[in-house]
């Protein structure tokens, strides 16, 4: 019987990352099974500690980190580097690759049966274990989600393209669908976390206040928002339908750079972004352009259809005075 192979469609995929690829859908076959199983693969929700960044661990958190972890020691990653993990971890000394992995994004949504994911990130590895990560996001040579929920699946860039494959749920193959996936240029949806509001910059919460004055406003029509939390769930709507995700920095401590982190969250989702005709800024430069100091750092991150991403920096370009809220319906040149 012929072994069985977790990616189908696979000759669009560079044959030095062959390896790598196959190690990370083997893994993300099985756990999306075991998400699935939800209560009865036992309390995957459960609280277990906290991680470098000060975010709560859950028990798949763990599950998920250890098993890519053990999967990708027979591969070419000689680096690994997890959100779930304090340092660099050598996985085998004469691998070429570097790799970046949120192992499990969204896990405050495990027991509600939302779309949950993992992240993930290569690049060429170099001496240096930090510096194989602590580099241009541009430098990339791979970037992608595993999308966990009623439709498992993976979207992935190896520079050339975004391309989507769909999880069988009857030969537990992830099978190519789309080779290139490209973001609606128009959508009346956007993405952001309202309860904080009054802690965004002027020129953010100027934007909202635009949208959600819809037709009476100088945008002249009407918007919907949408916030799952969960970042794999919000980029795969835009990439399906469009629109824009905004998690900006803001004035509470510990937010200044907001709460998303730049190599492992940020720059894969900017990199398949881009490949699909849209833009990912930090609100005002391109997030592929900019490389993280330190491992775990965060930055603010708007990305979606180009047009609305683009809107979002005019914003920052504004007299004060139309940003301030005592001005907000004045419009005078945010129309």
């Amino acid at each position: 019987m012929a072994e069985h192979t977790p990616l189908k469609n696979i000759t669009d995929i560079p044959a030095a990352l062959m390896p790598v690829m196959l190690a990370l859908a083997d893994v993300s076959e099985k756990l999306a099974q075991t998400i699935a199983d939800g209560p009865l693969a036992g309390d995957l929700a459960a609280a277990v500690g906290t991680n470098l960044g000060g975010d709560g661990q859950k028990a798949l958190d763990l599950i998920a980190d250890d098993a890519y972890m053990v999967a990708l020691k027979d591969t070419q990653v000689r680096w690994y580097a997890s959100e779930e993990q304090d340092e660099v971890v050598e996985l085998n000394s004469a691998g070429d690759l570097a790799l970046a992995i949120d192992p499990l994004d969204g896990s405050s949504n495990i027991d509600v049966n939302v779309s949950i994911g993992m992240i993930f990130s290569i690049f060429p590895a170099v001496e240096d274990k930090d510096a194989s990560f602590l580099r241009p996001a541009r430098e990339q040579i791979a970037g992608g989600y595993f999308i966990f929920g009623p439709q498992g699946g993976l979207v992935v860039t190896f520079g050339d393209g975004t391309m989507q494959f769909t999880l069988d749920t009857r030969t537990r193959e992830f099978l190519l669908v789309e080779r290139r996936v490209e973001i609606p240029v128009e959508s009346s949806e956007f993405a952001i976390n309202a309860s904080n509001y009054r802690h965004w910059p002027r020129p953010v919460r100027a934007y909202i206040d635009d949208m959600v004055d819809g037709t009476e406003g100088p945008r002249g029509r009407e918007f919907n928002m949408r916030w799952v939390a969960s970042l794999v769930a919000e980029a795969h709507r835009i990439l399906s339908r469009g629109g824009i995700f905004l998690y900006p920095g803001d004035a509470r401590e510990g937010y200044k750079h907001g709460r998303l982190r730049m190599i492992y969250e940020c720059a894969p989702i900017a990199f398949l972004i881009e490949q699909a005709g849209g833009k990912a800024t930090d609100g005002i430069d391109p997030i592929l352009d900019q490389q993280a100091t330190e491992l775990h750092g965060r930055t603010p991150f708007v990305f979606g259809s180009a047009n609305k991403v683009d809107k979002v920096t005019t914003y920052y370009d504004l007299p004060e005075i139309e940003t301030s809220a005592l001005f907000g319906k004045r419009g005078l040149f945010r129309g």
